[in-house]
C-alpha cells in the first residue's frame, strides 16, 4: 500500500504565509515582540525559498506605523485596514483560494485581538489556519494564553516554526532541504 500524507500536515503547494500588524509601534510594547520579528522573518525566507505565497497587513498605519525592520523591506505594500480581523483585507486571501491554497500559516501580534479574530474568520471562511506559537505574542501573557487556546479549540493548529519549515518541505531530498536546515540553525 503506498504512502498517504496526513492532510492535517501542511504542505507548501497549499500553504501560504500571513504576517499581521508587526508594526513600528506596536512591536516595542510587546515583550517577546523582536522574536516574534526574528521568527517570522525566517519563516519568510523559508516562504522565498519554496516558493510560499506570503503577504502582510498593516493596522491603522497612518497611527502605528509600517511593518518594523526587516519586514518593511520585504512586503513592498502590506494592506491596510482598521478592522481587528485581517480577513478584510480580500487582495491576499481572494488570490490563494483562487490557488486551492487553504492554509493559511499566521504570524503577527496581538495574539488576542487581531491574531484571534483573524483566525476565527478564516474558519468561518473554510480556510486552515496554523498559528506560529513563537511567531505570535501579546503584550500580557494570560491574554497570549487564552487566545492561543481559544484559536485550538475552534480549530486552529497551533505548530512551531521549525514544524512548519520541515512540513513545506516534507522531505530531505527535497532539493531545498540544506537551505532550509540552515534556516533551523539560525534559531536563537
Amino acid at each position: 500500500m503506498p504512502h498517504v500524507p496526513s492532510p492535517l500536515r501542511l504542505s507548501a503547494d497549499r500553504s501560504a504565509l500571513w504576517v499581521i500588524d508587526l508594526q513600528e509601534k506596536l512591536v516595542p510594547v510587546v515583550p517577546s515582540g523582536d522574536a516574534v520579528v526574528e521568527q517570522t522573518m525566517r519563516l519568510v525566507e523559508a516562504a522565498k525559498l519554496l516558493d510560499v505565497p506570503h503577504a502582510a497587513t498593516v493596522q491603522y498605519p497612518e497611527r502605528l506605523g509600517g511593518l518594523v525592520h526587516p519586514l518593511g523591506d520585504v512586503f513592498d505594500s502590506p494592506e491596510p485596514k482598521r478592522a481587528f480581523s485581517a480577513t478584510v483585507c480580500r487582495d491576499a486571501l481572494e488570490s490563494w483560494a483562487k490557488q486551492a491554497r487553504d492554509q493559511i500559516v499566521i504570524t503577527g501580534i496581538e495574539t488576542h485581538v487581531c491574531v484571534l479574530q483573524t483566525v476565527l474568520d478564516l474558519i468561518a471562511e473554510g480556510f486552515r489556519p496554523f498559528v506560529v506559537a513563537e511567531a505570535v505574542a501579546a503584550r500580557h501573557g494570560r491574554d497570549h494564553e487564552i487566545a492561543i487556546e481559544r484559536m485550538e479549540m475552534a480549530g486552529a493548529t497551533i505548530t512551531t516554526v521549525e514544524s512548519v519549515m520541515f512540513e513545506w518541505v516534507g522531505t530531505s531530498l527535497h532539493p531545498q532541504f540544506k537551505a532550509i536546515s540552515q534556516l533551523v540553525k539560525k534559531r536563537r
